[in-house]
């Protein structure tokens, strides 16, 4: 036998040898005490395989994204949860990623977006029936509560972040965010500051919603309360920003002009006194706390320090607030 023949024989044994070792650890079962993969926008057989690999459910990392990418599905993954039997081979998790069906989907409601973002979110959510995905916002809420404090649905459900059955109707979706945020509501309510100047817990609510967008940090939270709840008692108008923005609609382009918040709408808090109509937001449970419980001061007004922290800076007066202004909105010491 010649050397090249010898040298032939040996690539196809070592190839052979490469092949069976591949197909072992692709097909071969492996005991992981039950797991649940959890696939997110965005998500590749990279991330997955290194999830699965870490938690040492898998022989190989590259035995799984070789195959991945050879089967075509490696980019193409649905988002949801997976859930894995106690033993599994690394081709029968592939085979689960590739019919895309998975167990429950993953649906995040961030604190302070509008019922109209969370809608599109909603129809944008795969593997789940959109059943009301053409329905008017006034059935949707007759369908979810026909006794709901308001048939405006801004406001009325908890952002947060849900798991909902594959297959399942997005109708019951909005009701769990629904009853979440009732529930929620009711809870801070009952808990609430003796003589807040808000008589029902859907005002409660609309007063959270404009904390929620005019503060993210739980720091000054409270302190942003007292101020909307010191204005209310003495009957000052709130004049915050959000509530214009949310009146303006699709008119808003990302900054106010002065003509903005001399236009008159039922949300421009500088030319109407007291809370807008509805809330602005989908209020996270902090912003309802802080509502219920706001701090025990005298601020009448902040505004923003823009100093990298997120936090605001309060005055008792307007002589003091327009210091502040000069100082953190100017520049000017």
């Amino acid at each position: 036998m010649s050397r090249t023949s010898r040298l032939i024989i040996s690539c196809i044994a070592v190839v052979v040898v490469f092949v069976v070792i591949w197909l072992l650890l692709l097909f071969m079962p492996k005991l992981n005490f039950g797991y649940r993969i959890r696939v997110v926008a965005g998500d590749g057989i990279n991330r997955v395989s290194y999830d699965l690999a870490e938690h040492d459910i898998i022989y190989s990392r590259l035995v799984l994204r070789g195959t991945a990418v050879m089967l075509g599905i490696h980019d193409k993954l649905h988002i949801g949860n997976y859930s894995l039997p106690r033993t599994i081979s690394s081709w029968q998790i592939l085979q689960r990623l590739r019919e895309g069906k998975p167990d429950t989907l993953s649906i995040r409601i961030a604190e302070g977006t509008t019922f109209k973002q969370m809608r599109a979110l909603i129809n944008q959510l795969p593997d789940i029936n959109h059943d009301t995905a053409d329905w008017s916002e006034l059935k949707l809420m007759q369908a979810i509560d026909p006794r709901a404090p308001s048939l405006h649905a801004e406001g009325l459900f908890f952002p947060a972040t849900y798991e909902v059955a594959a297959d399942s109707s997005d109708l019951a979706l909005y009701r769990q965010t629904y009853h979440t945020m009732q529930k929620h509501l009711q809870a801070v309510w009952e808990n609430r500051q003796p003589h807040l100047p808000v008589k029902t817990p859907y005002q409660l609510l609309t007063l959270a919603s404009i904390i929620e967008k005019e503060t993210a940090h739980s720091d000054d939270r409270r302190n942003v309360a007292s101020v909307f709840v010191n204005r209310l008692q003495q009957g000052m108008r709130l004049q915050t920003d959000p509530t214009v923005i949310y009146g303006m609609g699709e008119y808003y382009q990302g900054n106010i002009r002065k003509a903005d918040l001399r236009r008159d709408t039922p949300y421009n808090t500088y030319t109407r006194a007291g809370l807008p109509p509805t809330p602005i937001s989908l209020p996270s449970k902090a912003a309802l706390e802080a509502a219920a419980n706001p701090a025990n001061t005298d601020y009448l007004y902040f505004v923003a320090r823009n100093d990298g922290t997120g936090r605001s800076q309060f005055s008792h007066s307007l002589r003091e607030h327009n210091r502040a202004v000069r100082t953190y909105i100017l520049k000017k010491h």
